[in-house]
């Protein structure tokens, strides 16, 4: 995969730059700002962009403003975008706003090289990942409304796990349930959010996407009986 890296720290581009080539990614740029960043995609075409989200000169949010602009631009550029902390707000900006893939990571999963690795390879594939930390943080402040209010408390669980990015395979480890329980759960959740299957196919990310919107309930994948 074709990666551009948009990072101010020397010491974490540098590092993102030697792990992502050791796992057989082609790093086409790495800059330490957004000032050439719409120049440097064009020519180099990326499958890929890693932005910080706090950029020079204000160090404010202007590598979320590059990842809007770059994700309304070029719809098929997957965009990973990394936080020392959780921001709901710019969070909430980039759910809200159009692209592609998208993935929203804190720096210290960085440190987990085969999980960021995996990560990585995912949203460049096509998912939408976001931290469980920033999942579990825009769950816990927003309130229900009618259509989440729906869900069972295994079903908010399920889709919880769905916003972070999991499979279902993955989700039927966490949960100690088999794929086709995890498969029924799903297809309820669509039915109760009211998603109709479209031309992309894609209820699984519009469903996550409601559940960061409107909210639900924190996933608590020690507690409950599997059903």
């Amino acid at each position: 995969m074709r990666i551009l890296i948009c990072e101010d720290s020397v010491l974490l581009r540098e590092g993102l730059i030697r792990l992502l080539e050791d796992a057989g990614h082609e790093i086409v740029a790495a800059l330490p700002d957004a000032a050439g960043l719409d120049a440097a995609v064009a020519e180099s075409s990326p499958d890929l962009c890693i932005l910080d989200v706090r950029l020079p000169p204000t160090f404010t949010d202007e590598g979320v403003r590059a990842a809007l602009r770059l994700r309304a631009a070029r719809p098929d550029l997957a965009v990973l975008v990394l936080s020392q902390y959780v921001e709901e707000r710019y969070a909430s900006d980039l759910i809200a706003g159009k692209g592609g893939a998208l993935g929203y990571l804190l720096k210290d999963r960085v440190a987990d090289v085969a999980e960021f690795v995996e990560t990585v390879a995912r949203i460049g594939g096509g998912a939408t990942v976001f931290d469980p930390e920033v999942v579990a943080q825009l769950l816990g402040r927003r309130s229900l409304d009618a259509k989440m209010r729906r869900l069972t408390d295994r079903e908010s669980t399920v889709l919880s796990l769905v916003a972070e990015g999991r499979s279902n395979q993955a989700i039927a480890q966490t949960l100690h349930i088999t794929e086709g329980s995890v498969e029924k759960h799903i297809t309820s959740v669509f039915a109760k959010l009211e998603l109709e299957q479209d031309d992309s196919g894609n209820r699984r990310v519009l469903a996550a996407l409601a559940h960061l919107e409107h909210g639900g309930h924190a996933p608590q994948t020690g507690t409950g009986a599997p059903r």
